[in-house]
């Protein structure tokens, strides 16, 4: 599982606009950027042992597991 310390350094742009979406013209800032890692990891391990691992943590344990019952 990643922490904070494994991804890279996020650069924040504010956007002087407001959004037309939301009642108070607010934006979103810190969802977006944390969402693609895992799904990232689980494509990695599967590209590189063809199993696909879909629960978290992505510990060697499971793994092991998931290499037994390919």
């Amino acid at each position: 599982m990643p922490i904070s310390l494994d991804l890279p350094m996020i650069d924040t742009i504010l956007v002087e606009v407001p959004s037309e979406e939301h009642p108070f013209g607010v934006r979103g800032v810190g969802e977006t950027p944390i969402v693609p890692p895992i799904p990232t990891i689980s494509n990695a391990i599967h590209d590189a042992l063809g199993i696909r691992i879909s629960t978290t943590p992505m510990k060697p344990s499971s793994i092991v597991e998931g290499l037994k019952n390919k």
